[in-house]
């Protein structure tokens, strides 16, 4: 056998070089898509979360609005004092909060209607 038949043709060279850069390049096409597409559910995700995060923070706030509303109807329309409204909602509850949630009620202008609270 001579050397010549041992080594590939010219042609088939380029050819095997062709095809194993066609299949390097697809495969890291298909590693991009796949990275796109991550990408894109991580997206997604991020702003459920934001989204999920915003809905509760405003349900808290509702529900802190009412409570300072109550709390304004105690020490105003009732007459108590704050001691009084925190002696009358249990424990746990301090002076501190009471000045917050009074504070927030009020700040969101004149108490809500039954209606309002509703929701």
């Amino acid at each position: 056998m001579s050397q010549t038949q041992d080594k590939p043709v010219r042609g088939q060279a380029q050819s095997v070089r062709q095809l194993a850069r066609r299949a390097a390049l697809d495969a890291q096409a298909k590693i991009r898509e796949q990275r796109v597409a991550r990408e894109k559910r991580l997206s997604a995700r991020g702003v459920e979360v934001m989204v999920a995060l915003g809905e509760r923070d405003e349900l808290v706030r509702r529900y802190e609005q009412r409570a300072g509303e109550a709390l304004l109807a105690m020490t105003s329309a009732e007459g108590l004092s704050v001691d009084e409204a925190i002696q009358w909602c249990g424990e746990g509850l301090s002076r501190r909060e009471v000045a917050r949630l009074c504070a927030l009620a009020d700040s969101d202008g004149s108490t809500a209607s039954d209606e309002d609270r509703a929701d």
